[in-house]
């Protein structure tokens, strides 16, 4: 599947908008869940660009750090970001372990940075962030 690096960003759109709904009914888990998915297409759409794709997590956040947050393409907090998203994701979804409405919270803030960065990168603006 070849999806268009737009494709991508509205699907990392859709989900922190489903994140922030989420948090608001109480479900902070499914919330820093979906935040994480943002984080997620949006190292897939960078790594689109490159006619990368992976059939696995790990190996989509090893190679958007290697490929683009280790040689300083994009600034490498927000593989940081991906990385701490991913291990809150994991916690909530197959160990049922709490995530506090205010960990939920961090991971949509970070998600909507990430987004805004992507968006103005691939608009071919200065991104403000990093």
């Amino acid at each position: 599947m070849n999806q268009s690096v737009d494709s991508y960003l509205t699907q990392a759109g859709d989900s922190l908008d489903a994140a922030e709904l989420l948090l608001s009914e109480g479900f902070a888990g499914y919330a820093a869940s979906r935040a994480y998915y943002a984080m997620f297409y949006l190292a897939e759409a960078f790594l689109s660009t490159r006619g990368l794709a992976f059939s696995k997590h790990s190996g989509v956040i090893s190679a958007f750090g290697r490929e683009f947050a280790g040689p300083g393409i994009i600034p490498a907090h927000f593989h940081r970001y991906l990385i701490r998203a991913g291990e809150l994701r994991l916690l909530a979804d197959y160990r049922g372990a709490p995530i506090s409405d205010e960990e939920a919270q961090i991971q949509i803030d970070r998600g909507r940075e990430f987004l805004e960065f992507t968006r103005q990168y691939f608009a071919g603006k200065p991104p403000t962030n990093g």
